[in-house]
């Protein structure tokens, strides 16, 4: 069982972790030890996540979400299978906790009235420098 908040907790069963060799450099070790977690979350399954804290998981996953409705997550930092077990699973707390913080409506606001003579004095100001820039006008 993993813990999010007080009240929310993911059960084992929409948790799956797979182990693999990591890449990149590490001399003998890394051709012989299954360090590399990659943790499955079946996110879209999950009877303890509301509708509209999926659909911001979604979109905060990226790439991350697959085309079942699972977040994968690929922990390969560490030399210890352990360590990047906990990796992984932080990320994926974190994510679900960004996930859970619903973003504030914006409320719409009238400029004020100085605001708007500013921007207008502003516009004129501007006008008169490009208008005498201008070739002389030829009066005959």
């Amino acid at each position: 069982m993993l813990r999010i908040t007080d009240t929310l907790t993911i059960a084992d069963w929409e948790l799956t972790e797979t182990f693999s060799r990591s890449s990149g450099p590490g001399g003998q070790n890394v051709n012989k030890v299954e360090t590399a977690v990659e943790l499955r979350f079946e996110a879209e399954r999950s009877p303890h996540l509301t509708s509209p804290v999926k659909t911001r998981l979604k979109r905060l996953a990226g790439r991350r979400w697959t085309t079942d409705g699972a977040i994968v997550i690929r922990a390969e930092e560490t030399r210890s299978q352990i360590r990047n077990r906990e990796l992984a699973r932080e990320r994926l707390v974190e994510m679900i906790r960004q996930a859970l913080v619903a973003p504030k409506r914006r409320i719409a606001t009238k400029p004020t009235l100085g605001s708007q003579r500013r921007r207008l004095e502003a516009k004129a100001v501007r006008s008169e420098v490009k208008a005498g820039r201008a070739a002389p006008k030829d009066e005959e």
